[in-house]
């Protein structure tokens, strides 16, 4: 199992409080292009959070199934990737 890193989860509470932040410009009805550029910050911060447990998880969960030589464990992990990566196609 890996670990995440508090660098990756101090992150995401920031993600965290720019949501609620977008949520009182839309109840203060903030101009909408400003929302908008809000909301592109917040996708730009998840994608790098997204890198960084991506990371984690190859550095930790799917190093330690190579490293144990249990093949169902590595094919279970790949197949694990394969499957998130084929998710995000749709």
């Amino acid at each position: 199992m890996s670990t995440h890193s508090p660098k990756t989860i101090n992150r995401l509470k920031r993600i965290e409080g720019q949501v609620r932040g977008i949520i009182k410009m839309l109840e203060n009805e903030r101009y909408c292009i400003d929302v908008l550029t809000q909301m592109q910050a917040v996708k730009s911060a998840m994608a790098r959070a997204e890198s960084e447990i991506l990371k984690d998880h190859a550095a930790g969960c799917v190093n330690a199934a190579i490293q144990s030589g249990d093949e169902t464990a590595q094919r279970e992990k790949v197949a694990e990737l394969v499957d998130l990566f084929d998710k995000l196609k749709r």
